[in-house]
C-alpha cells in the first residue's frame, strides 16, 4: 500500500509543471512578450483558456461515470496523458518570427485538457489509499510533493534555459543549455518540451505501482449508459444537499484561484513590467510556501476536517484578490509610490507567497471534502461531477477576465470578477455538512 501511494503521489509531482510552467509562471509571460501588449494578452489568454474549460466541462462527468461503468481508471490516465505530452511539446513551436496565436492556444488547450482529464481519474483513486481519516493528510502530501516537483522544475528552466528577452541569459547568467538559440527563444520555449519529457519520466513510479482494481470490460452501448448515468446523478442531487452545495460552492471558489493562476504571471508581466525571470523568481516564491502550507494544510484537514481549513482559504484568497487590483507600479493601496519604488515588487511578491499557500491547502482539502461528500460506489462518475463543477464555470472567470479587461482597458480592473467568485464560494460553502449525506446514500438505493 505504501508504494502505491508514493505513486499515486507521483502523478502530482509529474503533472504540475504544466500548471507551473505553462499556465502561469514561464509560457503565459512569453506570450505576453510577444504580443506586446499586456491587456491584448491577458485578454486573449482568457478567451483561450475559457474555451478549453468549456471542452473540459462538458466531457468530464461522462468520462467518470464510462470509468465507473468499465471500471479501468488507468487506461484513461494513458490516453490523456499523451494528449498531456502533445500539447506541451508542441508549444515549442511559438517561435517569435512565426508566432500563431491560435495554433498556441489550440496546441495549450490539448495539453491542459488532458492534464485536467487524468487528474479526474487519479483523484477518484484517493479513497482508496487510506481510511476517511488518514486521506486528507495523504492528499496534502500529495499536493506538497506535487509542489515540491514544480518548484524544482521551475528552478531548472530558470537557472539553464529561460532566457532574458534583454540579455539572452538565463537567470544564473549563462547561455541557454544545450546550445539552444536565445535569439530565437529557444531556451523559453523548451519549457514546452521540457513539461512534456518531465510528466513522460516521472509517471513511470505511478504506472509501475498504481494499479486499479479488475477490469470489468466496457459494455455496450458504454457512452449512453454513462449518459443516463450522469442523467441520474444530476436530477438526484437536491436529495443530497450537502453534495449540492458543496459542488457549486467549489464551482466558484476553484474558479476564481484558477483566474488567480492562469493570469498572476501575464498580470505581473504587464502592470508590474515583469520578465519572464522576474515572473519565475515570483513562481518560486509561490511554491515554496504552496509545498510548506499544503503539508501543513494537509495535517490541519486530519485534525479538524477539511470545511474550517477551506473557509480559512477562501477569506485569505479574497484579500489577495482585493489586493491584486490596488498593487500597481505607480501606487500601492491608493498610495502613490515613486517610479523607481520596489514597493509594489515586495507587495506581489508576497501577495503571490499567500496564493501558493492558501493556493495549495484549499486544492489539497477540496478533494479530500469531494470524498466525504460523493457516493462511495460512484466516485469516478463523482470527481467526474467535481471536474464538471470545477469547469463548468472555468470559463467564466477567464472571459469574465477577457470581456472585463477588453471593455476597460485595464489589466488591474480586469481581474475585479476574482473577488466577488470567491465571495460567491463562501457564502454557498455554509450549507456543507461536514461529513456529507451518508443517510442519503444508505437509505436510497438508487444513489
Amino acid at each position: 500500500m505504501r508504494k502505491r501511494i508514493w505513486g499515486w503521489f507521483f502523478f502530482d509531482w509529474a503533472s504540475q509543471p504544466y500548471n507551473t510552467l505553462l499556465i502561469t509562471f514561464i509560457f503565459a509571460p512569453y506570450v505576453k512578450e510577444l504580443m506586446g501588449d499586456g491587456t491584448a494578452a491577458q485578454a486573449a489568454w482568457g478567451f483561450g483558456i475559457g474555451s478549453a474549460g468549456i471542452v473540459i466541462a462538458l466531457l468530464a462527468p461522462i468520462l467518470g461515470a464510462m470509468a465507473d461503468t468499465s471500471g479501468n481508471r488507468l487506461r484513461w490516465i494513458w490516453l490523456f496523458s499523451g494528449m498531456y505530452v502533445i500539447g506541451a511539446a508542441g508549444l515549442w513551436t511559438a517561435a517569435p518570427d512565426s508566432f500563431n496565436l491560435t495554433l498556441t492556444l489550440i496546441l495549450f488547450a490539448i495539453g491542459m485538457i488532458g492534464m485536467e482529464f487524468a487528474t479526474i481519474f487519479t483523484n477518484s483513486m484517493l479513497p482508496d489509499l487510506g481510511t476517511k481519516e488518514e486521506i486528507g493528510r495523504i492528499s496534502g502530501n500529495g499536493w506538497a510533493f506535487g509542489y515540491l516537483g514544480g518548484l524544482v522544475a521551475l528552478v531548472v528552466i530558470l537557472a539553464f534555459f529561460a532566457e532574458s528577452a534583454a540579455t539572452g541569459k538565463t537567470f544564473i547568467g549563462m547561455s541557454p543549455a544545450l546550445g539552444l538559440d536565445p535569439e530565437a527563444r529557444e531556451g523559453t520555449r523548451f519549457v514546452g518540451p521540457l513539461t512534456a519529457i518531465w510528466y513522460a519520466v516521472f509517471m513511470i513510479p505511478f504506472f509501475l505501482w498504481v494499479r486499479d482494481p479488475k477490469p470489468v470490460g466496457t459494455p455496450k452501448g458504454a457512452i449512453a449508459t454513462a449518459l443516463r448515468e450522469v442523467k441520474g446523478t444530476i436530477s438526484r442531487l437536491p436529495r443530497t444537499p450537502s453534495l449540492f452545495a458543496y459542488l457549486a460552492s467549489s464551482m466558484f471558489y476553484r474558479d476564481a484561484l484558477n483566474g488567480m493562476y492562469v493570469f498572476g504571471g501575464i498580470y505581473a508581466a504587464g502592470v508590474l513590467g515583469w520578465s519572464v525571470v522576474d515572473t519565475g523568481i515570483f513562481g518560486i516564491i509561490a511554491i515554496i510556501a504552496g509545498a510548506i502550507f499544503a503539508w501543513l494544510g494537509g495535517h490541519a484537514d486530519e485534525r479538524f476536517g477539511p470545511k474550517p481549513v477551506i473557509t480559512i482559504c477562501i477569506l485569505v484568497l479574497t484579500f489577495v484578490a482585493i489586493s491584486i487590483v490596488f498593487v500597481s507600479r505607480d501606487s500601492v493601496y491608493g498610495i502613490p509610490v515613486e517610479a523607481d519604488s520596489k514597493l509594489p515588487d515586495i507587495i506581489f511578491y508576497l501577495l503571490g507567497a499567500l496564493i501558493g499557500a492558501a493556493g495549495g491547502v484549499i486544492q489539497s482539502a477540496s478533494r479530500t471534502m469531494m470524498v466525504r461528500q460523493a457516493n462511495p460506489r460512484k466516485m469516478a462518475e463523482s470527481f467526474g461531477l467535481y471536474a464538471l463543477t470545477g469547469k463548468a464555470t472555468s470559463f467564466l472567470a477567464p472571459m469574465l477576465i477577457g470581456v472585463t479587461t477588453a471593455v476597460t482597458q485595464s489589466q488591474q480592473l480586469g481581474v475585479s470578477p476574482l473577488i466577488g467568485l470567491f465571495l460567491i464560494g463562501l457564502i454557498l460553502l455554509r450549507w456543507v455538512k461536514p461529513e456529507g449525506d451518508p443517510q442519503a446514500w444508505q437509505n436510497d438505493s438508487s444513489l
